[in-house]
């Protein structure tokens, strides 16, 4: 088995999956920062697809970013403010291996770990 990448939004606000948010996958190798993949969340909160297949994969740092601010004025309530913009994620993905990186997010905070 190669390595591959996935994620998972939880709206832990509302206690609904993020539906439509969209999110940006960078490959990051000494000073470069690439742009690999981006993906919208579907109605379980995820991509449809390993937002990093196993056909792509390669041993490095990665970052995952999270355009968590669009997604928060599209379902804070009328005149509320938001907090968070954009959530970055950097992590290192060394052995071909399943990563799921989920994020937890309300509109004032969020959370992250190696999922399963």
């Amino acid at each position: 088995m190669a390595g591959y990448l996935t994620t998972h939004v939880l709206d832990t606000a509302r206690g609904c999956p993020a539906v439509g948010l969209e999110i940006w996958l960078y490959r990051m190798s000494g000073n470069s920062h690439r742009k690999i993949a981006d993906a919208v969340t579907n109605a379980d909160g995820r991509t449809d697809q390993p937002i990093l297949p196993e056909a792509k994969f390669k041993p490095g740092g990665y970052e995952l970013v999270f355009r968590a601010g669009a997604y928060l004025n599209g379902v804070l309530p009328e005149g509320a403010a938001r907090f968070l913009g954009d959530v970055p994620i950097r992590f290192e993905m060394d052995q071909e291996d399943h990563y799921h990186v989920p994020l937890l997010l309300s509109p004032y905070g969020y959370s992250t770990y190696r999922g399963s």
